[in-house]
C-alpha cells in the first residue's frame, strides 16, 4: 500500500536497523537498540518509560510547571475513574447521522485516564481506560460518512493508538483484539486516503488531511509491531506526494531561517492543526530511534518557528501559490493564495510543549518563537479544555506535564531517547535567529510555474468539493482567508522574488 511513495518494508531497515545513524544537520546519532530488534519500543508512542517516569518524579516533588500541568489533567471531566463508555458498532462522521462526539469522548477519557494512572500511580485510572478501550474494541466495526471519515480514521486512529499503548501491559487489557480493530477499522482508511485521496486530485486535499492519515498508519504500525506500516508512513513524510509531506507542506525555506507553513495560506486553526500533528509525528518517530524532528536540515524547526512567530501576530513572509483542486476525470479548478492569512494571537492549541521542549531541551537549539508561544501557552491542557467541538479535541494535549523536560547538558539525546553527541554548529539554526539556515536556505521545493494562474471561473465554489465537506467543524474555527475554494492536481506554484535577510 502507499504505493505511489515507492515505500517498501526495507526501507524502514535503513531508517531503523542495528547501527544506522540518524542525521541530525550533519551529526550522525545512533538510534536505541531497542528500535533494531524483533518488535519496536514499548511503550514508545508519544510516551516512553522515562517519560512517565519523568511526569511522576516531577509531580512527587512538587516540580514546576509538571504540577501545573498535573493540576490540568486531574481537573479534567475526562480524567476522572468513573467514566463510563458508549461504544457504538458505526461511528459516523461527515453527513446524516453523525455521533462521532461519542468516539472522541471517549479516547480522550482513556488517555487521560491512563495518563494519571502512570503519573499518580493509582491504578483505579488505569483500569478505567482498560476498561474504555476494551469496549470500543468489542463493538465498533464501520467507520461512516462522507470524506471526512478519513479524519475521523486519521485523528481518531493515531489517538487510539496512544491511549492503547499507555495500557498494552496492564491486568485485562485485550490487546490483540483492539489491535484487530485498529488495523481494520480505522489504519485501512488512512492508507487509502494516501493512495488515492479519496479519488481526487493529490493536492486537492490541504496538508492536515494527510496528516492525519500519516499518524493513524505509523501509531498503528508500532502499536502492530508492523514495521513495513511504519515504513510506509516514514517514506511518506519524506517523498509523499500529497501536501502533508514535509516539503509541500513546508515548501519555502527562507534566508532569515523561517519556512513558510502553506497552510497559513489557508486560516490559522487549520495551520495549528497541521503543526501539532506534524510534531506528533515526528516525536512518535523519534522515540522508535528515527529522527523526522530534523529531517532535511531541521525543516520543521523552521516551519514551526514560522507559525510561531505568525500566530503571535509576528509578520511573516508568504509565496504566492496555486494549488489545482478536484476529482479525477470530473470537476477541476484552481485556488490562488497570495499571502498569510490573519490571526487572533489569543488563539491557542496544546502543541507547543512537545515542540518546543524538542528542540530546545533535547537538541539544546535556541528556537525563540517556540519558547514563547509555549510559555504562552502554558499550561496546556487537552480535549475538553479548549471548546466542545471537534476541534477542541484534534491534539491530546497536556503538554506541559507531558514534555516539559530538562535541558540536556554536555550532549543531546538522541532519538528514543539515547545520548549522543551535541547538536551544536551542525545543527540547523534557529529560526530567526538572524544566520544562513544551510544548504536549504531559500529553497522552494513546489513546482513552479512563470505565470500567475488565475483562479477558474467555471468553477463552483461548492460542487462537489472533496475537501469542503464539514471542513470547519474538523476544527472547530472559521476560516478567516475569505478565499473561494475553487476546485482540480499537481500543486502549481509562482515564486515571488527571494527576500533576503528579512527582519525579526
Amino acid at each position: 500500500m502507499l504505493k505511489a511513495t515507492g515505500a517498501t518494508a526495507g526501507a524502514v531497515g535503513a531508517a531503523m536497523g542495528a547501527g544506522a545513524g540518524i542525521g541530525i544537520g550533519t551529526t550522525a546519532l545512533a538510534p536505541p537498540a531497542a528500535a533494531a530488534g524483533a518488535s519496536f519500543a514499548h511503550p514508545g508512542l508519544l510516551h516512553t518509560r522515562a517519560d512517565l517516569d519523568r511526569m511522576a518524579a516531577k509531580v512527587k516533588a512538587g516540580a514546576a510547571p509538571h504540577t501545573a500541568g498535573f493540576a490540568k489533567l486531574t481537573a479534567n471531566r475526562h480524567a476522572q475513574s468513573g467514566w463510563t463508555a458508549n461504544p457504538q458498532a458505526t461511528v459516523v462522521r461527515g453527513g446524516a447521522g453523525q455521533n462521532y462526539a461519542i468516539l472522541y469522548n471517549d479516547i480522550h477519557a482513556a488517555y487521560q485516564n491512563a495518563l494519571r494512572g502512570h503519573v499518580s500511580g493509582d491504578s483505579a485510572y488505569l483500569d478505567t481506560a482498560v476498561a474504555i478501550l476494551n469496549a470500543w474494541s468489542a463493538e465498533l466495526t464501520t467507520l461512516a460518512g462522507n470524506a471526512d471519515r478519513f479524519l475521523a480514521a486519521g485523528i481518531y486512529g493515531y489517538q487510539f493508538a496512544n491511549a492503547a499503548e499507555l495500557v498494552r501491559d496492564h491486568p485485562g487489557f485485550e490487546l490483540g483484539r483492539f489491535q484487530e480493530m485498529l488495523t481494520t477499522v480505522f489504519a485501512p482508511l488512512s492508507d487509502s486516503f494516501l493512495v488515492r485521496h479519496n479519488d481526487a486530485v493529490v493536492s486537492n486535499y490541504w496538508t492536515n488531511w494527510d496528516l492525519t492519515a500519516m499518524c493513524c498508519v505509523l501509531a498503528t504500525g508500532i502499536l502492530c509491531d508492523d514495521k513495513a506500516q511504519v515504513a510506509r508512513a516514514v517514506e511518506y513524510f519524506k517523498h509523499g506526494q500529497g501536501l502533508g509531506s514535509i516539503r509541500n507542506a513546508i515548501p519555502v525555506v527562507r534566508d532569515d531561517g523561517l519556512a513558510e507553513w502553506l497552510e497559513a495560506g489557508r486560516d490559522q486553526g487549520h495551520a495549528l492543526l497541521g503543526v501539532g500533528l506534524m510534531g506528533t509525528f515526528c516525536e512518535m518517530a523519534w522515540n522508535q530511534g528515527i529522527d523526522l524532528y530534523g529531517y532535511d536540515d531541521s525543516r520543521f524547526l523552521k516551519g514551526a518557528q514560522y507559525v510561531a512567530k505568525w500566530a503571535m501576530g509576528g509578520e511573516v513572509p508568504f509565496t504566492a501559490n496555486t494549488r489545482r483542486k478536484g476529482a479525477l476525470n470530473g470537476w477541476s479548478g484552481s485556488e490562488t493564495v497570495t499571502e498569510a492569512a490573519p490571526v487572533d494571537p489569543a488563539m491557542t492549541r496544546p502543541i507547543w510543549a512537545m515542540i518546543a521542549n524538542h528542540y530546545t531541551k533535547r537538541r539544546g537549539l535556541p528556537a525563540s518563537y517556540l519558547t514563547r508561544i509555549a510559555a504562552k501557552a502554558s499550561p496546556e491542557g487537552g480535549g475538553g479544555d479548549y471548546g466542545p467541538n471537534s476541534g477542541g479535541y484534534d491534539q491530546l494535549g497536556f503538554g506541559t506535564l507531558a514534555f516539559t523536560r530538562d535541558k540536556v547538558t554536555g550532549s543531546g539525546a538522541g532519538p528514543g531517547g539515547s545520548a549522543g553527541p551535541a547538536a551544536s554548529g551542525a545543527a540547523s539554526p534557529a529560526a530567526g535567529a538572524g544566520a544562513g539556515s544551510g544548504a536549504a536556505s531559500g529553497s522552494d521545493a513546489r513546482p513552479q510555474t512563470g505565470a500567475t494562474a488565475a483562479p477558474s471561473a467555471s468553477a463552483s465554489s461548492t460542487a462537489g468539493d472533496l475537501a469542503v465537506t464539514g471542513s470547519n467543524d474538523v476544527i472547530g474555527w472559521t476560516a478567516a482567508t475569505g478565499i473561494t475554494a475553487l476546485a482540480g492536481g499537481l500543486l502549481l506554484l509562482r515564486r515571488r522574488e527571494r527576500v533576503r535577510g528579512a527582519s525579526q
